[in-house]
C-alpha cells in the first residue's frame, strides 16, 4: 500500500481570520511563504512516485516554496480543491452559528455548496487513484477540510468524523497501512 503524505497548504489571510475558503483564490500571506519555506529539507521530493497538487494557487505556492517544481512540480487535480462551501465562502464558523447553531461543515448540509455525497465521491475516486498508482510513497498537498475529508475516508470512516481531525496550516500527515489495514501514522506535524 502507498504511504500518503498531506500537506495543508500555507496561511492566507482568510485562513488566519477563520473564513471558509474554497474557490477564493488567495496567495499566501507573508507568515504562510515562511511556513511553506520551512517545509523544504524535510520532504524529498525524489521520494515520491506520485506528486499532486489541488489548482489552487495557495496549495499550488506552498508545493513549491517546499520544493516541489522542476521536474516534481505537482500534477494538478480537481479532486484536491477545498470543500466547496457555497453560501458560506468567506464566512466564519462563529458568523454561520448566529443562524445555525452547532453548524459544521462535516455534519450539516452546506446552502449551496458541495453535499458530504459529492465530496465522498470526489475523495474516494482520488483514493483509488493514489492506491492504484503503483507509488510507494505519494504526497498531496490541499487544503484543511478536503485533506480531512481524505483522511477519514482513507482510513474507512464516514466524513462526520473528519471534525475530530484540527488539522493547522503548513503542517505534515502521514497515511499508511498496518497489516493490511489503512492507518494514520502522523498528524499535523510541524
Amino acid at each position: 500500500m502507498t504511504d500518503l503524505y498531506l500537506v495543508r497548504h500555507g496561511e492566507t489571510d482568510w485562513s488566519a481570520d477563520g473564513r471558509h475558503t474554497s474557490v477564493t483564490d488567495l496567495e499566501l500571506t507573508e507568515n504562510g511563504v515562511r511556513q511553506a519555506e520551512l517545509l523544504r529539507g524535510h520532504l524529498d521530493p525524489r521520494s515520491f512516485g506520485l506528486i499532486l497538487s489541488s489548482p489552487r494557487l495557495r496549495a499550488r505556492r506552498t508545493a513549491e516554496l517546499a520544493g516541489f517544481d522542476g521536474d516534481y512540480e505537482p500534477v494538478v487535480t480537481e479532486d484536491l480543491v477545498e470543500w466547496f462551501y457555497g453560501d458560506y465562502e468567506g464566512v466564519t464558523s462563529a458568523q454561520i452559528h448566529q443562524t445555525d447553531p452547532g453548524w459544521t461543515i462535516f455534519t450539516h448540509p452546506t446552502p449551496g455548496g458541495e453535499t458530504h455525497g459529492q465530496v465522498t465521491e470526489r475523495i474516494d475516486r482520488l483514493i483509488e487513484r493514489i492506491r492504484s498508482s503503483g507509488a510507494d510513497r505519494a504526497i498531496c498537498f490541499g487544503h484543511g477540510h478536503a485533506l480531512r475529508a481524505l483522511t477519514v475516508r482513507w482510513i474507512g470512516l464516514d466524513l462526520v468524523w473528519g471534525a475530530h481531525f484540527s488539522l493547522d496550516t503548513a503542517t505534515i500527515s502521514v497515511l499508511g497501512e498496518e497489516k493490511g489495514v489503512p492507518v494514520l501514522e502522523r498528524w499535523n506535524a510541524r
